[in-house]
């Protein structure tokens, strides 16, 4: 029998315990916001102790992480050291996830088990590769420990807020320095770019008056509205003139997703607040994208006489270029990949924004890879009913597995 194949053996004779594993992490929530995300990690340390895996607590000072507008952090470490030489192989996983919402038909922190499917809050996005990372290294000691090299398993809990008190605290710190690194997944692809990620809050300052004599007033939302449709405008053009050569990746886009104003139905609203989001391709500069939309804003905002708006960033994530040494990542991932799925393995880009970003900056070539349905949209990421495929969790464990094998 193949080493490939006794790592698959492993995976499915302890597959019930792994689905198990994930089921308790489920079942701690991480709603960020608020972010108050210390006690799933206290949870998730008890775990990976009753496994075997020793755990390095790293707590986030507290007002770094109010900072962020969080409530707790504790960062985890999971190191494996084989002896000297070789390469330093890092697997992060956040822990942290949007509210549930409505809408749910499966308690979102209930671990359901329905039909092959796991439900919950993060089950796809991504506490699941909290066991796909883990039993993937569980197997790889148990069947062909490697005798050189490392592992870290970083489990961090502000990917929604940008990692800024997650990974980027750990590389500032020291904590972790790896050759390579995979991140958690949400597709079958491996995930070799992605967008970055602007967030504004912009508010709207008029003047409050009765409705009965709104003349005396300035009307905060009639000058939002100018705004918002200027700003909504912007994806007709984005469209007409940026294209991304980045496959996976098509442009640039905007959203509102969030607007709050107004003191009672017959007042005039004396400020309006909104929160944009604005997508932006690898091929886009973020500093020229930020003064374009401030310039906009600002713009807009003086044809409403009476009308004054600040703006404030909340969030810049630089999107993730490719760095050449990803390559043995790759390959690996996409060899296994079609090996154990039985199709091919694309190399993309997403749309979407991570945590990568934060290791490319510092020169440490990463890719996405874990458990995830076909598409990120087929499992329901933060939406309701969030849902993982067990088969599919149990098939990238043996992708992670044997590609860790390769790369140690």
């Amino acid at each position: 029998m193949t080493t490939e194949n006794q790592l698959d053996a492993w995976i499915d004779a302890h597959f019930d315990e792994q689905v198990a594993f994930l089921q308790q992490l489920i079942q701690v929530p991480t709603d960020t916001p608020p972010g108050n995300n210390a006690p799933h990690a206290q949870r998730a340390a008890e775990l990976f102790e009753a496994m075997g895996l020793g755990v390095a607590k790293h707590p986030v000072p507290a007002s770094d992480v109010q900072a962020a507008g969080l409530q707790s952090i504790t960062n985890l470490i999971v190191r494996r050291n084989y002896g000297a030489g070789g390469r330093t192989i890092a697997v992060n996983a956040h822990g942290d996830v949007v509210p549930p919402g409505e809408g749910w038909t499966h308690d979102p922190y209930g671990g359901e088990i329905v039909d092959g499917k796991i439900y919950g809050r993060a089950a796809a996005v991504s506490k699941c590769d909290f066991a796909t990372y883990a039993f993937a290294i569980r197997a790889l000691e148990a069947v062909a420990k490697p005798t050189q090299g490392q592992i870290d398993l970083l489990l961090t809990y502000d990917e929604e807020f940008g990692g800024e008190v997650g990974p980027a605290w750990l590389l500032a710190q020291g904590l972790t320095q790896p050759d390579l690194l995979i991140a958690a997944g949400f597709s079958y692809q491996v995930i070799t770019a992605h967008n970055g990620c602007l967030q504004l809050e912009v508010t709207v300052h008029g003047q409050m008056a009765h409705a009965a004599i709104p003349e005396s007033g300035v009307d905060a939302l009639q000058a939002a509205v100018k705004i918002l449709n200027v700003l909504y405008a912007q994806n007709d053009i984005y469209r007409a003139t940026l294209t991304s050569q980045v496959a996976g990746i098509t442009h640039p886009y905007l959203n509102v997703g969030l607007i709050s104003g107004g003191t009672n139905t017959n007042v005039i609203p004396g400020k309006v607040t909104f929160k944009l989001d604005r997508r932006m391709i690898p091929e886009e500069d973020a500093t020229q994208v930020e003064a374009a939309l401030r310039q906009l804003i600002t713009e807009t905002a003086a044809l409403s006489p009476g009308v004054t708006v600040d703006v404030r960033r909340i969030l810049l994530a630089q999107s993730m270029k490719p760095l050449p040494g990803n390559q043995p990542l790759v390959d690996a991932i996409q060899k296994h990949g079609q090996a154990v799925f039985g199709e091919p393995i694309p190399a993309l880009g997403t749309p979407l924004y991570t945590d990568v970003r934060l290791f490319v900056e510092r020169g440490i070539p990463g890719v996405i890879y874990g458990a995830g349905p076909r598409t990120v949209r087929e499992s329901n990421a933060k939406r309701a009913d969030e849902h993982l495929v067990l088969d599919d969790l149990r098939r990238a464990t043996k992708v992670i597995a044997r590609s860790l094998h390769d790369l140690l």
